[in-house]
């Protein structure tokens, strides 16, 4: 049970550790608003990473892979990066301020970390490969209570990262003047675009394979 729990911790870090949209939007909330927003868009994200999570434990990550439901899923978070790069490029060429934001700022990070997790179509690949994730650590048949300390470990690992990825990004860029917080607001529109593209050509390619027999839909890591 130990090494499942160390084993969930590890996979846990490199799972929210690993660059991607909720990591950009986080730098841009931080930027704005230094801990308290950029805490707040990783602590959204753990709805969608308890939700993918429960779903994969469940069983339930071998039915998401149906077409039917990752394509409208896929769809919508493509969708939100789209509107995530406008907003900040926008924001960008707009008057800039660099303050402690507020509780509107606070419930806005707070729903787009939630929102860019829920509609995030690579948690579904990933917790759907959690069967060989476990059997690597010698878990070959497990049971509800190794799922359980599976979870716990994620989940805990999770939490850690919500405070440490908050306060690196608090350090390294809340002191930032305003030409550079500008120049981050627009680094990260791009990257939100090119998370956009990359998603929309991961869910043609999916679709075209999964269309053709005999030929597996591809599977991804998360972004």
């Amino acid at each position: 049970m130990l090494t499942l729990f160390t084993a969930a911790i590890v996979l846990g870090f490199v799972f929210n550790a690993a660059p991607g949209a909720v990591f950009a939007e986080t730098v841009r909330q931080g930027v704005h608003g230094g801990f308290k927003p950029a805490f707040a868009v990783q602590l959204g994200s753990l709805v969608g990473d308890a939700l993918w999570a429960v779903l994969g434990l469940a069983g339930v990550g071998l039915l998401l892979q149906s077409p039917a439901l990752r394509l409208p899923i896929g769809v919508a978070g493509v969708v939100y990066l789209l509107w995530l790069a406008w907003d900040s490029w926008r924001a960008a060429n707009q008057e800039f301020k660099v303050d402690a934001g507020g509780a509107v700022e606070g419930r806005r990070a707070l729903r787009a970390g939630v929102l860019l997790s829920v509609t995030n179509p690579q948690n579904i690949a990933y917790w759907a490969a959690l069967g060989s994730a476990m059997g690597a650590v010698g878990v070959h048949q497990p049971t509800t209570t190794d799922y359980g300390v599976f979870f716990a470990g994620f989940m805990t690992s999770s939490v850690l990262w919500c405070f440490i990825c908050a306060a690196l990004v608090d350090r390294v860029f809340r002191g930032v003047g305003r030409h550079w917080a500008r120049a981050t607001y627009r680094a990260c529109a791009v990257a939100f675009l090119a998370l956009a593209l990359s998603s929309l050509r991961d869910l043609v390619v999916s679709h075209q394979q999964t269309a053709l027999p005999g030929q597996p839909p591809a599977q991804h890591g998360r972004p």
